[in-house]
């Protein structure tokens, strides 16, 4: 039997890392995969840099009410989509039967936002950068467990990579004495992080499930319209005397919209992406969202330029090139518990011997007829039990061999 083959012919051969050559790695869909996430980041800067204008130029600091005209936008449009919609997957099936799971993820995704605003007041920028990241360690823990996904060492190699970038990015902080925030209670505001990036982490898999088995349309539809209802709740209690006391203008307004603007971009577009790789690989692209903003006020803000901005920089998108170069795989449960399925979360392609690319699950399933094909051959020629009518003209079974 050949080395790579196993009495369970199925497990080994998911088993298998793909080739990994240049050509199979930097391939178009890694390509727009990457192009994508970076255009996700992009929009998280947006809503960093206007954000800072308004609490630094116009001291306005209405975190609920700006995450309360995001979810507003989400409801009036996706909502209404799902309102229009006929058949059984209309609103009022939806609320019938998953109404309470949607509103607990309302309530994660709000307090989530709500957490890591919260944090600045109490600890500093370097803590808020680098506790963000758990995230990643806890959004692969849920998708082990709930979305039954298998990494590989590479895939734990690449996330280290992308934190080193993170590491590089928090030195140039620290080297420039840029270190914003407070220092009034670190242990709260490092704790409201921590609370944050889990509830973060949450969310995202719950988005990763709902718009690969359901519909990117229903997910937004009813975060939206319930986290319309609780931010709404949470502004009315938390920022009413602030919003009496803002003095409007048409720079504050502006400033507004172009914050709606970019968080609506990245709610209606980060499904899209997640739907195409996993949500695991989506942040590690978003870890570039904070370089993006630092480019940003090197301009608007005047911070000073360091070198290893563009280290950590590198460093990242190499550790997410490095995470989707190969596929990870998800535990088919309808399989036994040790039998695995190739399914793709990123999008590291199998390339044929001519250059063709084919998905993962194709080559896993031709392959394993091959196999299978090429096992009951063996069975066949080595068994001496198998019963063969016998043909007496020709001396020979009904499988042409001759006695």
């Amino acid at each position: 039997m050949a080395p790579d083959e196993t009495d369970s012919a199925g497990q080994d051969l998911v088993s298998r890392p793909p080739k990994c050559s240049p050509r199979n790695v930097f391939n178009r869909k890694l390509l727009e995969t990457l192009a994508m996430g970076q255009g996700l980041s992009a929009f998280i800067c947006g809503t960093a840099v206007t954000s800072q204008y308004l609490a630094t130029v116009y001291q306005v600091n209405t975190p609920m009410f700006q995450s309360f005209m995001n979810y507003a936008v989400l409801c009036l449009t996706y909502t209404t989509a799902l309102i229009l919609r006929k058949g059984d997957g209309n609103i009022l099936q939806i609320l019938k039967t998953k109404w309470w799971k949607y509103f607990l993820l309302g309530l994660v995704d709000v307090e989530a936002n709500y957490a890591v605003v919260k944090a600045y007041q109490f600890t500093t920028l370097t803590s808020i950068q680098l506790l963000d990241c758990f995230v990643i360690p806890a959004l692969m823990i849920l998708s082990w467990f709930f979305l039954k996904t298998r990494y590989r060492i590479v895939h734990y190699v690449a996330v280290c990579v992308c934190l080193a970038g993170v590491g590089a990015m928090v030195g140039a902080d620290l080297l420039s004495k840029r270190d914003q925030g407070s220092t009034s209670d670190i242990l709260l505001g490092d704790g409201l992080v921590l609370v944050s990036a889990t509830l973060y982490a949450i969310s995202n898999v719950c988005q990763e499930y709902t718009v690969k088995n359901l519909s990117r349309v229903e997910f937004l539809g009813m975060v939206g319209l319930f986290g319309t209802l609780i931010s709404g709740i949470q502004l009315g209690i938390l920022e009413h005397s602030a919003l009496r006391q803002m003095k409007w203008s048409w720079e504050i307004a502006l400033l507004l919209s172009g914050y709606v603007v970019c968080m609506y971009a990245l709610y209606s577009f980060m499904p899209v992406v997640v739907k195409l790789t996993s949500a695991t690989a989506v942040n590690l692209s978003l870890l570039t969202a904070d370089l993006f903003s630092l480019f940003c006020g090197l301009f608007l803000f005047q911070y000073s330029f360091s070198v290893l901005y563009i280290v950590s920089l590198v460093t990242i998108i190499v550790g997410f090139i490095m995470y989707n170069s190969v596929p990870t795989l998800t535990l088919n449960p309808e399989l036994a518990s040790d039998e695995e399925e190739g399914g793709q979360d990123n999008p590291a392609l199998v390339f044929d011997d001519e250059g063709n690319q084919d998905s993962v699950i194709d080559v896993v399933s031709d392959d394993l007829e091959k196999r299978n094909g090429e096992k009951e051959e063996r069975h066949f020629h080595r068994n001496p039990h198998i019963h063969s009518e016998v043909n007496p003209a020709t001396c020979e079974t009904e499988h042409g061999v001759k006695l």
